[in-house]
């Protein structure tokens, strides 16, 4: 008899199984990013029409940033725990209703309750990277440029040359003026700004050079 009031308990409450185990996912994403160093021009240096070309060096300081995002966002998603109730399909030595091991036919795929799993997933995400690339460049052909580097200084000379002989000009122009002037019998009034024009000026006998020398016989 009590064989028969278990039997019949086990029969009006079906066995409810939770499932324990325990899910880890997670996801990530890599984003490659790449810094492209353009060449510049190449340092030169020009006097007139003469142009050579010198090292370079560039520093290129650089500031990037990336943003992601997931849509649609999803902080949990819904877990079906199904029955795993067994207590029927087989026998034991007293012909008394046990399990084979398997679920029960009418219970399977039976969803009992649904449990919150956190999915992992990020809402948003942001990166700053920053860095600096730097190029060195410099000519190959040294005798070229050893030739420009010449040619530029002589240049150099040319230029300061012809400033003396127009300098010599100007004083030897300002000198015969100012000469002039003084014979003429007027000058700039002193302590005036123009008087010092012809302040280091002044007149001197000039030496004769028409006179007769005796020769004696």
């Amino acid at each position: 008899m009590k064989r028969y009031l278990l039997l019949l308990l086990l029969f009006n409450n079906p066995v409810l199984a939770n499932s324990v185990n325990t899910t880890s996912n997670s996801s990530g994403s890599v984003v490659n990013q790449a810094v492209q160093v353009v060449p510049s021009r190449q340092f030169q240096y020009q006097m007139n029409t003469i142009t050579c070309q010198g090292a370079t060096l560039n520093i290129s300081p650089f500031v990037s940033t990336t943003y992601g995002f997931a849509t649609p966002f999803e902080s949990h998603f819904d877990r079906p725990v199904y029955s795993r109730r067994d207590i029927e399909g087989n026998f034991d030595d007293d012909n008394n209703a046990i399990g084979d091991g398997d679920v029960d036919a009418g219970y399977r795929g039976e969803i009992l309750y649904f449990e919150k799993v956190r999915t992992g997933q990020k809402q948003s995400n942001v990166s700053i990277n920053g860095g600096i690339t730097a190029t060195f460049s410099i000519p190959l052909d040294r005798t070229a440029i050893k030739e420009c580097r010449e040619a530029m200084k002589k240049q150099n000379e040319l230029y300061e040359a012809s400033l003396a002989a127009k300098r010599l000009n100007y004083e030897m122009s300002r000198a015969k003026t100012c000469a002039d002037n003084y014979k003429n019998g007027f000058r700039f009034k002193e302590g005036t700004p123009m008087a010092l024009v012809c302040s280091d000026i002044e007149i001197i006998e000039p030496t004769n050079l028409d006179h007769l020398h005796k020769i004696k016989n």
